[in-house]
């Protein structure tokens, strides 16, 4: 008996590769003290591998996995949307509960940066009067709060794993004939 494999259980192992890269590049960002606030290429660099580069790469490897390995040489666009989201929603996932933990633990780096936060925002709008900053710091420490980073952080890149597999399926899309 042939067993199938849904294209979102096939995707896993690279959701979890996916998700454990952004935080050894979280890990490492940190051990360096390679601050995105003050150095603004370290920020770029970041964003683009971890919204742009990552996920369409391993999109791109999840979709074809499954076409060679379970799907007998086949893909459609809906598998490739499945597997796409599936791999962008894991890594989000393991992302924010390892991020979630390290601030718990770590409670000094969330000051470090919300002090951070504060001198960039004066360097950049030295007219910012006391109470402007401290109600766009007080929203920032909001979203740094579980309740709201967790699912925020999983919708962002759901949303991108959307967006990056719509463009991989128009690619690697290879429907079954009709005859099957």
């Amino acid at each position: 008996m042939d067993k199938t494999v849904s294209p979102a259980k096939s995707s896993l192992n690279f959701g979890i590769l996916f998700g454990i890269i952004m935080i050894l590049e979280f890990v490492i960002s940190y051990v360096a003290d390679l601050d995105p606030q003050k150095n603004r290429s370290v920020g770029i660099i970041t964003s683009v591998m971890n919204y742009m580069v990552l996920p369409v790469i391993f999109i791109v490897l999840g979709s074809l996995s499954y076409k060679k390995n379970h799907n007998g040489g086949y893909i459609s666009f809906s598998e490739v949307l499945k597997i796409g989201i599936s791999i962008t929603v894991l890594a989000a996932l393991l992302f924010s509960l390892f991020n979630a933990g390290f601030n718990y633990v770590f409670p000094e780096f969330v000051e470090k940066s919300m002090s951070q936060i504060r001198e960039v925002m004066l360097e950049q709008s030295p007219n910012m009067t006391e109470d402007q900053v401290e109600n766009a710091l007080m929203m920032t420490k909001k979203f740094m709060n579980p309740l709201i980073s967790i699912p925020l952080t999983i919708a962002m890149y759901a949303f991108f794993g959307l967006l990056w597999s719509l463009i991989v399926g128009a690619f690697v899309k290879n429907d079954k004939p009709s005859g099957y």
